[in-house]
């Protein structure tokens, strides 16, 4: 056996939220330096690792990222990190293929770059390894994600996972403020932020094209109950399969905010965007290549179709940024359950070996065979 539930085991024991993940930064590298990879602590100015292995020959250069950030979740009151989207798994995985690749001399020409990713469930975390030009040199790169129960079965691995584009819009509607008694001299806020809603609701697109918008948060008190309050805040999440579909959805949910809260005479104080994720892009190259590994590995029935899914993932900044790179992304089955994000989330360890097969062989294949070249 591996060491991957070693890895797995410590890191789950030290959840850590996004460009906070110190312990967690710290035990990657020190392992990373003892497998003997050059590595780089702290991209950015932020928690962010890399690790970098080159033969010395020619050759393309592979990277492949995992992320590390835990999930901060309010529990009997009390509010605590967890890892509930499994990034201890993915991060224990990339770990402990790229301690074995290099144990067993497997590397005979290009670059490998192991890349930790701090902060992907507040989608800043691969902007800043971009921003630190870490993905500038890479020709191919690979991402893996654990997968619920209801998509995959453990022992079953997707050769292309199609994450949504998301983003959230925050919005600040402004009333009038004036007494309960006499609301004619006012504007109502929440009327406002109502209409607002009502007005997103109302937003039509292609049916043929997954997409939503909803709002997830609505915040108004203005301190008592006999007045008409002056501010209401409302956030909206927004999804789409596909970006120049969210180009659009978007111009139109921000319209409508706008629109709608005029109907009543309030305004939009402010508007913004704090988190925004594009949609996947993978080149069908890799995914080919992906899958024929999962095959060899694991055989036809193991090999999982393309699938497409309204969740957002970071990882697709890197291919929005830098449309030269050849990137594919899997989804490991590991009977993942209630559903990944809930706090209670659990799964099958013994698949986390697989994840490690699937590393370890997309690094030969796309190193030493130079299969895209």
């Amino acid at each position: 056996m591996s060491n991957v539930l070693t890895h797995y085991n410590y890191l789950h024991a030290i959840p850590e939220p996004g460009l906070q993940e110190f312990k967690t930064a710290a035990y990657l590298a020190a392992k990373l330096e003892a497998a003997g990879y050059a590595v780089t602590c702290h991209i950015g100015g932020a928690t962010g690792i890399v690790g970098i292995y080159d033969s010395g020959l020619p050759g393309p250069v592979l990277g492949i990222r995992a992320d590390m950030d835990a999930l901060t979740h309010i529990i009997d009151g009390k509010t605590i990190q967890r890892h509930t989207c499994g990034h201890d798994a993915h991060c224990a995985m990339l770990l402990t293929a790229a301690e074995e690749i290099i144990a067993e001399n497997s590397i005979k020409k290009g670059k490998l770059k192991i890349i930790f990713q701090p902060a992907e469930e507040t989608g800043a975390g691969a902007k800043i390894m971009l921003e630190a030009g870490v993905i500038d040199d890479i020709d191919i790169l690979l991402g893996m994600h654990i997968r619920p129960i209801q998509e995959c079965r453990s022992g079953q691995i997707i050769e292309a996972m199609y994450y949504s584009s998301s983003c959230t819009i925050k919005a600040i509607i402004k009333g009038i403020p004036a007494h309960g008694a006499r609301p004619h001299l006012g504007v109502n806020a929440i009327d406002g932020a109502i209409a607002a809603i009502t007005a997103v609701n109302a937003i039509h697109m292609n049916p043929v094209v997954a997409c939503s918008a909803k709002c997830t948060r609505f915040l108004c008190d203005s301190g008592v109950t006999n007045a008409i309050p002056e501010r209401a805040a409302i956030t909206f999440d927004i999804r789409a399969q596909y970006n120049d579909t969210m180009k659009e959805l978007k111009e139109k949910v921000i319209r409508a905010i706008h629109a709608g809260a005029a109907t009543v005479g309030a305004t939009v104080e402010s508007l913004e965007i704090p988190t925004e994720l594009p949609a996947a892009e993978l080149d069908p190259e890799i995914t080919k290549i992906l899958g024929d590994i999962i095959v060899e590995s694991f055989g036809k029935e193991a090999l999982c179709p393309p699938f497409t899914t309204p969740g957002g993932e970071d990882f697709f900044w890197y291919t929005s940024k830098l449309p030269h790179l050849k990137a594919g992304f899997t989804g490991l089955g590991v009977d993942a359950e209630p559903g990944l994000h809930h706090p209670d989330m659990h799964f099958d360890l013994s698949a986390l070996e697989n994840g490690v097969i699937i590393h370890k062989k997309s690094i030969i294949k796309f190193l030493n065979e130079s299969c895209t070249d």
